[in-house]
């Protein structure tokens, strides 16, 4: 088997894992970018995406500057360290960012060089006429250097 060819354990347990019947197999199969991910997504499980808020303000969330969402490097919210409620209105930028960055890492540049690592909550404000407004940053750490930032802050 070249270095370049995925296992057919790893293909049987991403069939289990999605759910794929034999025919909806052979489609993601017959995706060469599938196997890209899959040879490359390796490394990016081991990383963890983390969103921290650098300016708030009025946010009803209760987002204050310092607050960190994190995420696995396939885009899971770990909720355990992440705070208890999350603003419906910061997740899409997130989701946004978290497709940014894996796309980086896929096509193999480090997710950290993204030009524009800040984005905002979609509510304007009270100026604008919303309620409050935050802004985040985004950086992916080793799964270890992520636990370290979040037990530092708690």
């Amino acid at each position: 088997m070249s270095k370049d060819e995925i296992p057919q354990e790893v293909w049987g347990e991403m069939q289990k894992r999605l759910g794929y019947t034999d025919e909806e197999m052979g489609l993601f199969k017959a995706d060469p970018r599938n196997a890209k991910v899959l040879r490359t997504g390796v490394e990016m499980a081991g990383k963890t995406i983390v969103f921290e808020v650098v300016e708030s303000r009025g946010c009803n969330s209760g987002h204050t500057v310092g607050t960190r969402f994190y995420f696995t490097g396939d885009g899971n919210l770990l909720s355990k360290m992440s705070p208890s409620k999350v603003c419906a209105y910061a997740l899409p930028i997130m989701t946004q960012a978290i497709f940014a960055i894996q796309e980086l890492w896929y096509a193999g540049v480090d997710p950290n060089d993204l030009r524009f690592k800040r984005a905002g909550c979609f509510d304007v404000g009270v100026a604008c006429g919303g309620w409050g407004h935050i802004i985040i940053e985004a950086k992916v750490l080793d799964r270890k250097d992520a636990m370290d930032l979040y037990r530092a802050g708690e």
